[in-house]
């Protein structure tokens, strides 16, 4: 008995469905006059008045009249003359045979100057590096990747001169300070 419940109750649930199916499609039939009346008043609306295309503009050709001369691009004849020995050698040059300072690993612009100790000849300036380490340095000893030598140590600046590649061959000093940092 309990299977023909199943069935019974099977079927019923079968007529149900199918009921509000054909309830469903006659809903959506009923109301599509107003849609219709909408789309036909949009369609006769005059729409937004499309921009003109841009015009293109032609541009003026120009020829390169100095085509035999040198290339830009490519090194001019001084350059590429190699550079007399002598006067690489009179030049300013860095002393390779020297030991490396600590302060010489790091660029000049990640040092920083936190203070001076001392007075006249026997002043002392303080030297922070990027790592935190504070260092006593003195005037003639030497702190940057190019060479710098201090020159001269005031209250508020160090004074530098350091040698960089002149692109020939030789070196060419190059004048460098540190200011006193902010607090």
């Amino acid at each position: 008995m309990s299977r023909s419940l199943a069935m019974r109750h099977s079927r019923v649930l079968r007529v149900a469905a199918l009921c509000g199916a054909l309830i469903a499609l006659a809903g959506c039939t009923r109301g599509m006059s107003d849609l219709r009346d909408w789309v036909a008043k949009e369609k006769l609306k005059k729409g937004a008045p499309i921009d003109p295309l841009p015009v293109i503009r032609t541009f003026e050709t120009f020829e390169y009249s100095d085509q035999g001369d040198r290339d830009p691009f490519s090194p001019s004849s001084a350059e590429t003359q190699p550079s007399s020995s002598s006067a690489a050698a009179t030049g300013p040059r860095p002393d390779e045979n020297r030991a490396k300072q600590p302060l010489e690993m790091f660029a000049l612009d990640s040092l920083k100057m936190v203070g001076t100790v001392g007075t006249g000849a026997n002043t002392e300036v303080l030297i922070k590096d990027p790592g935190g380490v504070i260092h006593r340095v003195h005037k003639n000893e030497y702190m940057g990747q190019n060479y710098g030598r201090i020159t001269a140590i005031s209250d508020d600046h160090v004074d530098l001169v350091e040698l960089i590649s002149n692109g020939n061959g030789g070196w060419m000093e190059r004048p460098a300070s540190i200011a006193l940092g902010e607090k």
